[in-house]
């Protein structure tokens, strides 16, 4: 969904930048390659395991030829790049066991990769999703080892970098997104020594004590440290990252650079890790916030709950990194302690599908609709509900609606690579108020050190931490996210992107000089 899944994706169109910014130097104004010709190469090249466009009906608002531009940060600020870089952007489509020539779409040439059916199976669902996943979220589920997932992993990577070797143009720049596709720079340098290749890790990257579980440890570092920069989410990350590279495959890490030796124990390439929290395109949020029909939108929701005093909000993907359960129990504690009633505080949860194939995942969404069941049939009356639970996703204009409506945003994830709820949620109260109640394990406790921070774990201090959200003076409460927001303003996906890019090209010209 367009809030959950930016996670995991209009600002003005700006000049491609040079020494000071992007990868290259703006291209002609008659220059663009088109990649559906003969011999199409692109100067700037994205690797993901998704396009940047989804599947749409002909009559729904931005559909174009039976597509339009999937919602999220990532490809809002990569599209202007990709327009003024003779850019194209490698990726599945969506469906398995259908073959896609390349295409372009609002401006962006498109590569589309085929999948089977099989290799949805055990590349995505099995290793990406039911192996690296719960292992690189401190192992809050029991990750699953099978050697057939992971011969599918490798083959369905090399997949991705055989399109990127076709046709990235010589010393073009190939920027790879997320765990799905990290042996995708190795296998890239091999091939095409000419290329920069920039890696970032959407997700967290764990400890080496938990990261020794996975038979292909070695395997995945090296994957990795075949790109010229390697970025996280946080410091914490990077680190996790270049110890296991020093102790599973005896490289040597100085200063964030780690360096990768040969059979002869000499330096082969130097890669760097480091740091860029990713954000939320800012604009458009705030933009929305100040609607009227979003404002009255908001009003409207309220209205619909019995006006409570409060309005409590979580909204996530339906996954058990989110900590929604603890976040529940919390929530029905305080109404049995008669710390609230459901007229004091309703709780609105969005848990948006996810992975609804994964076993996993099917027992999580038994359990929360289960436990949602329970409180309501407890503590509802006949004017209040007590749990609102939306199993559903929704447009960005009603979940910016969402965020103006709820007086305390509740973010418990037990781990999280960033959460950009969270974000989208401060930037949304452009009036200053509100609360947020925020995990000390998302990513984004690093950036948002104003909000209550607290430990989803310590269910007694997670219902002190919403009790003191829920009765935090106003003064108190625009102190604190007048400092959140201006973080977020000031850094936001634009910059984020830009940011990486400009690192990418500083380590290579440093490497060349």
């Amino acid at each position: 969904m367009q809030a959950t899944e930016r996670a995991e994706q209009s600002a003005e169109q700006e000049p491609a930048q040079t020494a000071d910014g992007g990868p290259h130097a703006e291209p002609a104004a008659d220059k663009h390659t088109d990649a559906s010709e003969p011999g199409a190469t692109f100067d700037f090249m994205v690797v993901s395991n998704r396009m940047p466009v989804d599947r749409c009906s002909p009559d729904e608002p931005g559909c174009e030829d039976g597509w339009r531009r999937s919602p999220g940060g990532l490809v809002t600020a990569l599209a202007p790049m990709m327009t003024k870089t003779d850019g194209a952007w490698v990726g599945w489509h969506g469906a398995p066991d259908e073959h896609l020539e390349p295409f372009s779409h609002g401006g962006i040439d498109l590569i589309p990769v085929q999948l089977s059916t099989r290799d949805v199976e055990l590349y995505y669902e099995g290793f990406s999703n039911a192996t690296l996943w719960p292992l690189y979220h401190d192992v809050i589920a029991p990750p699953e080892f099978h050697r057939a997932w992971w011969d599918t992993y490798r083959k369905v990577n090399k997949r991705f970098a055989d399109a990127v070797v076709r046709y990235a143009a010589q010393g073009a720049t190939v920027w790879v997104q997320d765990y799905q596709l990290q042996l995708v720079p190795k296998m890239l340098r091999e091939a095409r020594p000419d290329l920069t290749i920039g890696f970032f890790n959407h997700i967290p990257f764990p400890p080496p004590e938990i990261f020794a579980q996975l038979p292909w440890r070695r395997a995945i570092i090296d994957g990795l440290l075949g790109a010229d920069l390697v970025g996280f989410q946080r410091s914490s990350d990077a680190g996790n990252f270049m110890r296991s590279a020093r102790r599973f495959l005896g490289a040597s890490v100085k200063q964030q650079q780690v360096h990768v030796k040969g059979a002869d124990g000499e330096t082969t390439h130097i890669a760097r890790a480091q740091a860029f929290p990713i954000s939320i395109d800012v604009k458009q949020i705030s933009e929305l916030a100040q609607r009227p029909e979003i404002i009255e939108r908001a009003k409207q929701i309220r209205r619909d709950l019995g006006n409570p005093k409060t309005i409590l909000l979580g909204v996530d993907r339906l996954d058990y990194t989110k900590g929604i359960r603890h976040r529940l129990k919390a929530y029905e504690e305080l109404l049995e302690d008669g710390k609230v009633t459901v007229e004091d505080a309703s709780l609105i949860q969005v848990a948006s599908p996810s992975r609804e194939r994964v076993e996993q995942y099917r027992l999580l969404r038994e359990e929360v609709e289960g436990t949602v069941g329970h409180i309501n049939g407890t503590f509802d009356t006949m004017q209040n509900t007590a749990v609102r639970y939306l199993h559903h996703s929704y447009p960005i204009e009603e979940m910016v609606a969402l965020y103006l409506a709820a007086d305390v945003m509740l973010v418990t994830a037990l781990r999280d690579g960033m959460n950009l709820v969270a974000k989208e949620y401060v930037t949304a109260r452009t009036n200053n108020d509100g609360a947020l109640v925020l995990s000390e394990f998302a990513g984004a406790a690093d950036q948002l050190k104003q909000a209550l921070l607290m430990n989803p774990h310590d269910i007694d201090g997670l219902k002190d931490t919403i009790m003191r959200a829920v009765n935090m003076q106003p003064a108190e409460a625009a102190r604190r996210m007048r400092a959140m927001r201006k973080q977020i303003l000031t850094n936001d996906v634009d910059l984020w992107s830009a940011d990486f890019l400009s690192a990418l090209k500083e380590k290579v010209v440093r490497d060349d000089s």
